[in-house]
């Protein structure tokens, strides 16, 4: 579902919204305050989301990343709390990420 989600947004869409409380575009209804995003970022792509008052958790699934400034590789994972944003850059071709905004 999600690459289908992707190929037909295009390339300028690094983010899409997989699962959420509320279905809303699209995404998969779940009974939880979380929002999970799935991404694919081509080298040197990047991406930033406002995670203010909330916290996020991002999972490296395949490539290489740099969050917030800090070196991730492909199994990484990182939680995020206390920021007001998230900036992710691609350091690897097809790089895939899971970001989940949590309360």
């Amino acid at each position: 579902m999600i690459l289908v989600r992707w190929q037909a947004m295009g390339a300028a869409c690094a983010l899409a919204l997989a699962a959420s409380r509320d279905g809303r575009d699209g995404s998969v209804t779940v009974h939880q305050d979380v929002a999970l995003y799935a991404g694919q970022l081509e080298g040197k792509t990047s991406v930033t989301h406002s995670v203010a008052g909330r916290r996020a958790w991002v999972h490296v699934a395949r490539g290489a990343l740099s969050l917030n400034g800090q070196a991730l590789r492909e199994g990484d994972g990182a939680a995020i709390s206390d920021e007001r944003e998230v900036s992710i850059i691609a350091r690897a071709a097809n790089s895939e990420i899971l970001l989940f905004d949590l309360p």
